[in-house]
């Protein structure tokens, strides 16, 4: 075991999701007769389920802070038909896009101008009604050159993907308004949030298909680009398999170095070796899988946005200070408080963050699908959440990871794949993905009861940890016998009043200058059985 802690880097837990994952590709590879790795396989699993890993990665840092959102589904059907809409055009879109565009660049270059203003002298009033009309004046201007330019032009499709990032984020500051300076739980606010945007979605789309441009199309859809000579697997998949696994060195080379140069205790040599020949090995393998697949296919452009998303949400939640306050909050909001967090910030950014990663997946999925449906975001926020406590996110909050999340969105992912290669309907496929989160978020609670944080340490220590610490000293081992250590105080007080009486009965005689103790510069003795702190006060 103690091999097996060093080859894991000294952490179990952390490898307990993966090792779950690994056993039920196997599983279902077995049922399926080796149907589940194949390129083909493996990229309809990455695109069909990228949507759904990055909604996870902003329901993780909701979930965090000890907040759900019950909206992103719905969230994600409005984004898609705006988009949508307003790349197809009509008569009226461009005052639809101009005036809300308009009225968003008024308000901010008004706020702006009148604040300089203020810390330039000027009265707060004159600043005010300065700010108001510049702002006006700036809006109206944008508002009628953006409507002027879509009226004439168009919308391009880079211009569609950002009224859809615009639409998301509006979303988002509207629910994190509610929750984090109204004060309406997170609960209450996104399920109101799930009936009023899944109806506005109804209102605006009329239960109407809207396709949209082959961009898009190609950021839902497509595959990495094949370029120089004939390798037999596409160039850019190995590149890109190259450049990660030389990254993944690097990182755990320089993590040694540090640990070198700070002086700290350096673990063995042997057990980064392996580890990295293994991480190399797999990234080599799915560089293959992927790689080899039919012509004009690759790692596909999804998996890609999903990559660069996990990197900049990792580092932001391990990094910064704005991930470290998410945790503190999600962990004691009042401590929190105390420490200088602003605890309404937080919300706000985690509610705001959510729908803006929610815009992200609607932009993927319609690519994918190739146009809207009324259909689109029904039960997207469930497979996000259950992704989320799969993962290792604890309940009450404070606890999860964005690998965590990944990973437990990919056993959701290959639970269903495989449970449809398998032929299995669709009736039993939503009552054993009901079973599976029920049991996970049973296992966080029964882990957190005995002293692990997530369902990952129970994963790797088993159904029975009791038995496990049987052999563990008990508490009573831990601390002295208080039977013992009773009668020791007895005679130490014993011993201590005998010796101040000599104490008291030499100073009477031959005063303070006789002592022994003093004599020789020492402290008097005192009785063990008073405060020594009240002792020293007295001399």
């Amino acid at each position: 075991m103690k091999h097996v802690k060093e080859l894991l880097g000294g952490n179990l837990r952390q490898y307990g999701m993966v090792l779950a994952l690994i056993l039920l590709i196997a599983f279902f590879q077995w049922q399926t007769g080796g149907k589940v790795l194949t390129p083909t396989n493996a990229q309809n699993i990455l695109n069909g389920n990228s949507y759904v890993l990055v909604m996870a990665i902003g329901m993780l840092f909701v979930i965090i802070t000890g907040q759900i959102d019950l909206a992103p589904g719905s969230v994600a059907a409005v984004v898609g038909i705006c988009m949508a809409m307003a790349l197809r055009g009509g008569e009226t879109w461009y005052l639809i896009i101009g005036i809300p565009v308009g009225l968003v660049v008024g308000v901010a270059c008004g706020v702006v101008i009148g604040r300089k203003l203020l810390k330039r002298g000027m009265g707060r009033i004159p600043s005010v009604v300065v700010g108001v009309v510049a702002g006006v004046v700036i809006g109206a201007a944008v508002a009628v050159l953006f409507s002027f330019l879509i009226h004439t032009f168009g919308i391009p499709w880079w211009g569609g993907v950002l009224i859809g990032l615009g639409v998301g984020g509006v979303i988002g500051a509207w629910q994190g308004a509610w929750l984090a300076f109204v004060g309406v739980p997170g609960f209450i606010t996104t399920l109101a949030g799930q009936m009023l945007f899944r109806g506005l979605d109804q209102f605006i789309g009329k239960a109407e298909s809207i396709s949209v441009p082959e961009e898009i199309q190609f950021i839902g859809g497509g595959y990495l680009p094949e370029w120089g000579p004939n390798t037999g697997l596409n160039n850019s998949t190995v590149l890109l398999g190259i450049l990660a696994a030389v990254v993944l060195v690097v990182m755990q080379v320089r993590r040694r170095a540090r640990l070198a140069k700070t002086g700290s205790v350096m673990p063995p040599l042997w057990p980064l070796i392996v580890r990295l020949v293994v991480m190399v090995a797999v990234l080599g393998y799915l560089t293959f899988l992927f790689g080899s697949g039919r012509v004009n296919t690759s790692f596909p452009v999804t998996g890609c946005i999903l990559v660069v998303i996990v990197l900049v949400y990792n580092f932001i939640s391990n990094r910064t200070p704005l991930g470290r306050s998410v945790y503190a909050v999600g962990g004691n909001r009042a401590a929190a408080q105390l420490t200088g967090i602003n605890t309404k910030k937080v919300y706000f950014l985690s509610m705001f963050n959510m729908s803006l990663l929610a815009a992200v997946a609607a932009i993927m999925f319609i690519g994918r699908s190739h146009s809207t449906g009324p259909s689109d975001g029904v039960g997207w926020e469930l497979d996000a959440i259950a992704a989320v406590f799969i993962g290792g996110a604890a309940v009450s909050g404070g606890v999860g990871t964005v690998m965590g999340a990944i990973i437990g969105g990919l056993v959701m992912a290959v639970l269903n794949n495989g449970l449809q290669l398998m032929n299995v309907g669709s009736d039993m496929t939503q009552i054993i993905k009901g079973l599976v989160l029920l049991v996970a978020v049973a296992f966080d609670l029964y882990s957190k009861a005995q002293g692990k944080p997530s369902i990952i340490g129970s994963l790797m220590r088993g159904l029975h940890p009791r038995r496990e610490m049987a052999g563990a000293p008990r508490a009573e081992e831990l601390r002295p016998d208080l039977s013992a250590r009773t009668a020791q105080r007895a005679r130490d007080d014993a011993a201590g009043s005998a010796s101040g009486a000599t104490f008291v009965s030499t100073q009477v005689v031959d005063g303070p200058s006789a002592s022994p103790d003093v004599a020789a510069g020492q402290d008097p003795p005192t009785s063990s059985g008073d405060d020594p702190d009240a002792s020293t006060t007295e001399r």
